[in-house]
């Protein structure tokens, strides 16, 4: 069980800190390798699903607090914007 969490921990950090944007590598990466072994399954599994969401909508969702697409109000959406780099 172990080593699947590693797994998908490193499966994680690779999709946070290779978007397509360098800011967005830099922002999500940073975020992920602060807090990804803090996080329990559950909020690896959030974390996932947050990831999922296209790079404007997060950004979006960080500055401005705008959200177009449903972003869950969860441990990780609140965490991700009081981040700061």
């Amino acid at each position: 069980m172990t080593n699947k969490l590693e797994i998908f921990k490193k499966r994680l950090i690779y999709r946070a800190s290779y978007r397509g944007t360098k800011e967005m590598d830099i922002l999500l990466g940073g975020f992920v390798n602060k807090y990804i072994n803090k996080f329990d399954e559950t909020h690896l599994l959030e974390l996932e699903k947050f990831l999922n969401f296209e790079d404007e909508v997060i950004l979006n969702f960080y500055n401005y607090n705008i959200i177009k697409k449903k972003i869950d109000e969860n441990k990780i959406s609140k965490i991700f914007q009081d981040y700061k780099i």
